[in-house]
């Protein structure tokens, strides 16, 4: 397997040998930082498939809307100072190097910073938490891409933390907002616990590549490892704010979608969360608590897709309406993420790793096959064994 240090490259699913791991890569989506940006970061972000300029303006409006600017830089800006206080709290001496697959800083910069700091040996942290094409494989084929094109992949090597679903530390910002907003809606204003719906929103992908996520040899059901990760946390969440908030164990739930942006012709996955919240008036609601499960921080899909759209049709269907946290610079999530880290650097047993759903912990070296793009097919990834 290229790309990997030598204990991850024969594959084993879990590394349980340590590794002196040399420099921290905080792999980002990226957004635009202004107005002129917004094109050229869409036209990265479609590369290879042809998009006109003017169906990109469709989705532009989203970001014009709030100025040409992404929240998802700065984000990551503060995740990587969090990381940073967390780990030198810890004393762990590990430089973090922050690059984005679709605008600056670049991933190319950042590993091309990391060799030359000499910084060979590094693990990387992607901020996306499920199994997909474009929450894992597709970073992992960027990190291949990155190696091939500026000539490194013979001097540095990159692994990758375990996907983070079901770790507690991301779980918990989850299960705080929600429990926060059950409590205001059945404890404060004393809305009956059957007439508030929870809905878990994530981001929807095509059906395809939903039934392609995770392992080939390991049959999750409709949705493939995508949609099973994302209801086996939604089931961790809710049964803990029903241990927290006895009378919230009355409280509906369901997974739904959001931000789709394919053809009307291609197969998402669904339902979409406006129309669902559209039609909780005729099932008795009077309450919806939206919780961006898919997401790790208030980027563009949660502040245009939740915080704008599904917000307004929570108030259209006439429902009292919250949307929960995203975990953020969390100090759960943050310090979560450091024990990933820490984990790879002990070579931790897999029966040690903690989880909370009997998926986990999921694999540090990703199977064969995990996470095609039917569309595009294999091309080379780092962190996982060919193809």
């Amino acid at each position: 397997m290229p790309f990997a240090s030598p204990f991850a490259a024969s594959g084993p699913e879990h590394v349980e040998e340590p590794v002196s791991y040399d420099g921290l890569l905080l792999a980002g989506f990226g957004g635009p930082e202004g107005q002129d940006d917004v094109i050229p970061f869409l036209r990265n972000v479609t590369r290879g498939r042809g998009i006109p300029d003017e169906r990109l303006e469709e989705v532009a409006h989203h970001y014009r809307h709030f100025g040409g600017v992404s929240p998802i830089n700065a984000q990551n800006r503060a995740l990587k100072a969090a990381l940073e206080a967390e780990l030198a709290r810890r004393g762990i001496d590990l430089p973090v190097y922050w690059g984005n697959r679709n605008w600056a800083p670049y991933l190319e910069d950042a590993v091309q910073d990391a060799a030359a700091a000499g910084d060979t040996t590094l693990l990387a942290l992607a901020t996306s938490a499920y199994s997909s094409f474009s929450s894992c494989r597709q970073y992992r084929e960027d990190f291949a891409r990155v190696l091939t094109e500026t000539g490194l992949g013979e001097r540095v090597t990159i692994d990758k933390v375990r996907q983070f679903f079901d770790h507690p530390g991301f779980v918990r910002p989850f299960v705080d907002g929600v429990e926060a907003a059950v409590t205001t809606f059945v404890t404060d204003e004393g809305i009956a616990p059957e007439n508030v719906h929870v809905l878990f929103s994530t981001h929807s992908i095509p059906t395809a590549d939903a039934q392609r996520s995770g392992p080939r040899d390991v049959d999750f059901g409709d949705g493939g490892a995508y949609a099973a990760q994302h209801l086996a946390v939604a089931q961790v969440v809710m049964d803990a704010v029903a241990a927290a908030v006895p009378a919230a164990s009355g409280i509906p739930w369901e997974l739904v979608y959001q931000s789709r942006s394919g053809p009307p012709s291609q197969p998402w996955l669904e339902p979409d969360v406006c129309d669902v919240i559209a039609d909780l008036p005729a099932r008795g609601a009077e309450a919806v608590v939206i919780v961006p499960l898919g997401f790790v921080s208030d980027h563009m899909e949660v502040l245009w897709d939740l915080d704008t759209e599904a917000m307004e049709a929570a108030e259209e269907a006439g429902l009292r309406a919250i949307r929960s946290q995203t975990p953020g610079v969390d100090p759960a999530y943050v310090s979560g993420l450091v024990d990933l880290v820490q984990e790879r650097l002990a070579g931790t047993k897999a029966g040690d790793r903690p989880h909370e759903t009997r998926l986990g912990p999921w694999y540090d070296v990703c199977r064969p096959g995990c996470c095609e793009n039917v569309r595009a097919g294999f091309k080379p990834a780092a962190a996982g064994i060919a193809p």
